[in-house]
Protein backbone atom coordinates (compact mmCIF):
# COMPACT_ATOMS: atom_id res chain seq x y z
CA UNK A 1 0.00 0.00 0.00
CA UNK A 2 2.88 2.13 -0.22
CA UNK A 3 1.17 4.10 -3.01
CA UNK A 4 -2.33 4.14 -1.34
CA UNK A 5 -4.15 7.60 0.69
CA UNK A 6 -3.97 7.78 3.77
CA UNK A 7 -7.85 7.41 3.95
CA UNK A 8 -7.49 3.82 1.71
CA UNK A 9 -5.26 2.83 4.50
CA UNK A 10 -7.60 3.61 7.37
CA UNK A 11 -10.29 1.84 5.66
CA UNK A 12 -7.76 -1.75 5.15
CA UNK A 13 -6.76 -1.74 8.64
CA UNK A 14 -10.09 -0.83 10.11
CA UNK A 15 -11.45 -3.70 7.47
CA UNK A 16 -8.72 -6.08 8.64
CA UNK A 17 -8.61 -5.30 12.42
CA UNK A 18 -5.32 -3.89 11.99
CA UNK A 19 -3.57 -0.81 14.10
CA UNK A 20 -2.12 1.51 12.80
CA UNK A 21 1.48 2.47 13.91
CA UNK A 22 3.31 6.20 12.26
CA UNK A 23 4.60 9.08 13.89
CA UNK A 24 2.19 10.75 11.17
CA UNK A 25 -0.81 12.87 12.83
CA UNK A 26 -2.59 12.69 9.41
CA UNK A 27 -4.17 9.29 10.45
CA UNK A 28 -5.57 10.36 14.11
CA UNK A 29 -6.98 13.47 11.87
CA UNK A 30 -8.57 11.71 9.52
CA UNK A 31 -10.32 9.16 12.14
CA UNK A 32 -11.65 12.57 14.00
CA UNK A 33 -13.09 13.92 11.46
CA UNK A 34 -15.06 11.30 10.31
CA UNK A 35 -15.70 10.25 13.82
CA UNK A 36 -14.74 6.69 12.41
CA UNK A 37 -14.43 4.06 15.40
CA UNK A 38 -11.45 1.73 14.05
CA UNK A 39 -8.64 1.46 13.44
CA UNK A 40 -7.01 2.60 15.97
CA UNK A 41 -3.52 4.62 15.68
CA UNK A 42 -0.47 4.84 17.83
CA UNK A 43 1.34 7.96 17.53
CA UNK A 44 5.09 7.62 18.30
CA UNK A 45 5.58 11.73 19.17
CA UNK A 46 8.61 13.42 20.66
CA UNK A 47 10.76 10.78 21.46
CA UNK A 48 13.37 8.92 20.02
CA UNK A 49 14.11 8.78 16.45
CA UNK A 50 15.92 5.50 15.68
CA UNK A 51 13.79 2.77 14.70
CA UNK A 52 15.38 0.53 17.34
CA UNK A 53 14.70 2.58 20.18
CA UNK A 54 11.27 3.65 18.93
CA UNK A 55 10.93 -0.40 18.79
CA UNK A 56 12.29 -0.32 22.53
CA UNK A 57 10.02 2.33 23.69
CA UNK A 58 6.60 0.32 21.80
CA UNK A 59 7.54 -2.74 23.56
CA UNK A 60 7.77 -1.39 27.04
CA UNK A 61 4.45 -0.13 26.50
CA UNK A 62 2.65 -2.94 24.34
CA UNK A 63 0.79 -4.77 27.65
CA UNK A 64 -1.02 -1.73 28.43
CA UNK A 65 -1.69 -0.86 24.35
CA UNK A 66 -3.14 -3.98 23.67
CA UNK A 67 -6.88 -3.51 25.06
CA UNK A 68 -6.92 -0.02 24.09
CA UNK A 69 -6.23 -0.90 21.01
CA UNK A 70 -8.83 -3.32 20.36
CA UNK A 71 -11.50 -0.72 21.72
CA UNK A 72 -10.68 2.18 19.15
CA UNK A 73 -8.44 4.10 20.32
CA UNK A 74 -5.61 6.84 19.46
CA UNK A 75 -2.64 6.36 21.51
CA UNK A 76 0.13 8.96 21.60
CA UNK A 77 3.14 7.31 23.08
CA UNK A 78 6.19 9.62 24.24
CA UNK A 79 9.31 8.94 25.87
CA UNK A 80 8.13 9.75 29.38
CA UNK A 81 4.28 9.57 28.97
CA UNK A 82 1.56 8.09 26.75
CA UNK A 83 -1.92 9.67 26.03
CA UNK A 84 -5.37 8.09 25.11
CA UNK A 85 -7.90 9.18 23.32
CA UNK A 86 -11.21 6.58 22.42
CA UNK A 87 -12.84 6.47 19.42
CA UNK A 88 -14.49 8.23 18.00
CA UNK A 89 -13.35 11.71 18.71
CA UNK A 90 -16.34 14.68 18.32
CA UNK A 91 -19.08 12.75 17.97
CA UNK A 92 -20.32 13.29 21.78
CA UNK A 93 -21.23 9.23 21.32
Amino acid sequence: MEAASDAEICARAAKEGRTLLSADTDFATLLALREETKPSVILLRRGPKRPDLQVQLLIANLPALAELAEQGSIIVIEETRMRVRRLPIGSGK
